[in-house]
């Protein structure tokens, strides 16, 4: 089987469980196309550019069908995820390419499927389930040098926002009970993974209701002046428990979650305390804000307005001195976005000053809200430019955030190689910034190595001596660990 991943990181955690499950019923994994028997794209529909990928590789995959020699078994093909759940008959139908269609509830089902697919007959299971967490499979990891690795907590959304395309493709909310993550976890920490990001598409929504004692528990609070479409569910343990329980497991493990809703980070905020306390928590938060005027986040659907995300970002900062790496989405050319609307983006963006984001033209997308109440009415050329300009302010702003870091010292996870240059060594810093260094002899600052080459896993203390948008380049200082690291500072 060959393995192809798009979109986001839900994906890779789910390519990783799809594999478990693979993996356990006998199948082989390749990296090359041409070994392949059986080729399965995971898939993204939360843009239209993301299906037109997909489209696009199936030309290509088609052509490697057709050439397949009589002797070998013919080659099986599978479009697993979003898109499956969502254009699941044009999928099957279309030049009848095709013979494996799964929706992200039913990875469990591919054994059964690509059996189907063996007699020569188009198989498909994208029925949504309320309760699949895929809890049971521990996922095989796959991500480069294994240092770091997605965990996910939960799957769906509830929220409903009317440009979004999540609910329908991967159902209602639902998370895994806490015993499983922490298994998995200790599991990750016990193979030297040094770094774990928590997955959900609503992580600081989370819920484990799997045992009998955590259903009395009331409904929390929403932050101030933030409203949404569904009643707050009691009972469950919540995500700030489970957070405080992942950060217990492995002192030298960082940890990072993505992707919270503003919405959920309440006054009492012990999420955001926890950040505080914890050295292992990263001083790192995405803060998804869509848009910087009221009037389009109300007809988005976000239950917030531009005052109340803005009062949010400054009780985040307050609670947390310090470093503290924002990052956040934003959407132009959303429906009946005008002028005005768009420059209070730009606005919004100079205002905050994220260290990362992520920017996207607005595609209107079947099922959801904005398909059946609003018109797409900004022309593309008006989206693109509105695109560009925002790219460049944040970049902009991104790159003097960034400046502030010169001649600090900061202390780094390697991943090992940098991609421009075998010489250098490239890892991330607490921020989840980029950052690039000369691959020298170090000392050990606990003393107890002899002196000697960081390796992917290495934490090292890097002196920023210059800043870029996107990176930050240094020289290495020594070898260290999370622990002593926090303790000195």
């Amino acid at each position: 089987v060959y393995l192809e991943t798009y979109g986001c990181q839900m994906n890779v955690s789910d390519t990783e469980i799809a594999w478990a499950i693979l993996q356990k019923n006998g199948y082989a994994r390749t990296k090359e196309l041409d070994e392949a028997d059986v080729i399965l794209l995971v898939t993204c529909s939360v843009r239209e550019k993301a299906e037109q990928a997909i489209w696009n590789r199936l030309q290509h995959l088609k052509a490697l069908k057709a050439r397949r020699p009589q002797a070998r078994a013919p080659l099986r093909i599978g479009i697993l995820g979003c898109m499956a759940e969502r254009l699941k008959e044009e999928i099957l139908h279309r030049e009848k390419l095709v013979d494996v269609v799964a929706g992200p509830d039913a990875y469990r089902d591919l054994p059964r499927l690509l059996a189907v697919a063996e007699s020569g007959q188009q198989a498909a299971n994208v029925l949504l389930s309320l309760d699949e967490t895929y809890a049971d499979i521990l996922p095989v990891q796959t991500s480069a040098g294994g240092r770091t690795a997605f965990v996910s907590i939960m799957r769906g959304c509830d929220n409903m926002c009317s440009y979004c395309i999540v609910p329908f493709t991967r159902g209602r909310e639902r998370s895994r009970p806490i015993a499983s993550i922490l298994q998995e976890v200790r599991m990750l920490s016990d193979q030297g993974v040094k770094e774990v990001t928590l997955l959900g598409q609503n992580v600081n929504s989370f819920r484990d209701l799997s045992e009998v004692q955590f259903q009395s528990v009331a409904a929390p609070g929403l932050s101030r002046g933030f409203s949404t479409v569904y009643k707050a569910k009691p009972g469950g343990l919540r995500f700030a428990h489970l957070l405080d329980q992942v950060s217990r497991i492995d002192p030298e493990m960082r940890i990072r979650f993505t992707s919270p809703h503003p919405k959920d980070f309440p006054d009492e905020a012990s999420v955001l305390q926890l950040i505080q306390e914890r050295h292992n928590i990263c001083k790192q938060l995405h803060l998804p804000a869509q848009s910087g005027s009221t009037r389009v986040l109300e007809a988005m659907r976000r239950g917030y307005t531009r005052e109340a995300y803005l009062e949010l970002v400054h009780h985040v900062r307050d609670s947390i001195p310090g470093v503290l790496s924002l990052s956040s989405d934003f959407i132009t050319g959303f429906c009946g976005e005008t002028e005005e609307d768009h420059q209070q983006t730009v606005s919004l963006l100079r205002e905050v000053r994220y260290n990362v984001g992520f920017l996207f033209a607005y595609s209107m997308r079947q099922k959801t809200r904005a398909h059946h109440r609003l018109q797409d009415d900004v022309p593309a050329d008006v989206k693109k430019r509105r695109l560009e300009q925002l790219i460049a302010t944040f970049r902009e702003e991104a790159a003097r955030a960034n400046a502030a870091l010169v001649g600090q010292a900061q202390l780094v996870l390697v991943e090992g190689p940098s991609k421009r240059s075998a010489s250098e060594l490239c890892g991330r810093n607490d921020g989840n910034i980029k950052v690039i260094f000369p691959d020298a002899e170090l000392e050990d600052a606990a003393e107890c190595g002899a002196p000697g080459r960081a390796q992917p896993g290495d934490y090292v203390m890097v002196k920023v001596t210059s800043a870029s948008s996107q990176t930050l380049r240094g020289v290495p200082l020594c070898r260290t660990t999370l622990s002593r690291a926090a303790a000195s500072h």
